[in-house]
């Protein structure tokens, strides 16, 4: 389906402009259930690559928690590419799907275990619960 933003172009900046970075629904979520575990943790180690989310210093082991549409998950249908202005679309996701893999990359190698969370997993609260038990006891 092709379909044309339905905001002028200073209403859509001024939308997206209000999109969050940090304290996200999904992430207070991933949270939650990750201290109801028991687990004490950080929130948004600056000193870390790619600020983590969450940081759990005493297991060694960092989660993200990922926006499907910003962090290009795969397969996702909340990650679709806007029809519109392509180009400008393409390099900034692709920069940040690159840049995600980077910052991963560097904390393994500092001996991190890293997880990554995504905004679409959150909606189904059971399975998020079965996939952060497997990485934490893990």
């Amino acid at each position: 389906m092709d379909m044309t933003d339905v905001f002028c172009r200073d209403k859509r900046s001024w939308i997206m402009s209000r999109v969050k970075g940090c304290d996200t629904k999904p992430e207070k979520l991933v949270r939650s259930l990750v201290h109801r575990m028991g687990f004490r943790f950080r929130i948004h180690r600056r000193d870390l690559p790619g600020n983590p989310d969450i940081v759990l210093p005493r297991h060694g082991k960092i989660i993200f928690v990922h926006g499907c549409f910003w962090h290009g998950h795969k397969g996702c249908q909340r990650s679709k590419r806007p029809k519109t202005n392509t180009s400008f679309w393409n390099k900034k996701l692709d920069e940040n799907i690159i840049r995600d893999k980077r910052f991963q990359k560097k904390l393994r190698r500092m001996g991190w275990k890293v997880l990554v969370v995504w905004q679409c997993e959150t909606r189904k609260p059971e399975q998020l619960l079965r996939k952060l038990k497997r990485f934490l006891y893990e």
